[in-house]
């Protein structure tokens, strides 16, 4: 149902660990896992962290952008940082999705760090029986 189109994202994946974590110009990817569930297609994407009003979902024709976004979080002036590990900035993630999948009727559920998109299959899609319709005879074509 997803259509891959980026070869290289396990590289991409280890220059991202060498170079250091995300800036708010250069977000870093979230983790996801796809799969097919009866007659809708499963997305999860992990973005622990982040508040749901800080996620943005769009869909333009086939391309589903989800980006959140992890702000620091404001401290008082006398305290001191010593270990700041959590990353920090945009995090962003674009799928092009099949025509077979109705892009209409998205849902999108966050609970516990993990953002649920669950994308119906198009009727058109899905599989069906054909009828055979049996002829009363021959039909002769003259010319």
């Amino acid at each position: 149902m997803l259509m891959r189109t980026d070869p290289f994202r396990e590289l991409d994946r280890m220059a991202q660990q060498l170079m250091g974590p995300s800036t708010w110009s250069r977000p870093s990817p979230m983790p996801m896992d796809a799969y097919r569930e009866d007659d809708h297609y499963v997305v999860t994407l992990d973005i622990p962290g982040v508040s749901a009003d800080a996620i943005d979902i769009d869909v333009e024709r086939n391309m589903l952008t989800v980006k959140a976004e992890r702000r620091p979080v404001t401290k008082a002036d006398d305290v001191q940082m010593d270990v700041s590990e959590r990353p920090l900035g945009v995090f962003s993630r674009q799928i092009v999705l099949a025509d077979t999948l109705d892009t209409e009727h998205i849902q999108a559920d966050y609970d516990a760090g993990v953002l649920t998109l669950r994308i119906p299959i198009a009727e058109r899609a899905k599989p069906r029986k054909i009828a055979i319709g049996v002829g009363s005879g021959r039909k002769e074509i003259s010319g």
